[in-house]
């Protein structure tokens, strides 16, 4: 199944996380700094459970960014191409099932 490019080049000005952006920021700097965190731990030679363990908890909150990300994408991005036409809202639910195909690899 093929469908069409990314429309990223084509973007309107918001997307449907857009209300949600400061949120998905916010979650991703923290993120960042564990994994800041999980590189010092490394470089300080800690535990491998206790590295093992922050590994867990950071891939747990990039996955909860993802199931946000998902959320928006579904409740704007989705919604208003179905209900602009059918091609448009079929192309849609294509992009979508490769989405959680994508995310159900994890």
């Amino acid at each position: 199944m093929t469908i069409a490019p990314s429309d990223s080049a084509l973007a309107p000005a918001l997307r449907g996380y857009a209300d949600h952006k400061p949120d998905h920021l916010a979650r991703l700097h923290k993120i960042e700094g564990q994994v800041r965190g999980l590189t010092r731990m490394v470089d300080d030679d800690r535990y491998c459970i206790d590295v093992l363990t922050q590994i867990t908890a950071a891939t747990h909150a990039l996955q909860e960014v993802a199931l946000g990300l998902l959320d928006d994408h579904i409740r704007h991005c989705v919604q208003e191409a179905v209900r602009a036409d059918q091609d448009t809202g079929e192309t849609k639910y294509a992009e979508l099932t490769i989405a959680l195909r994508r995310a159900l690899r994890l």
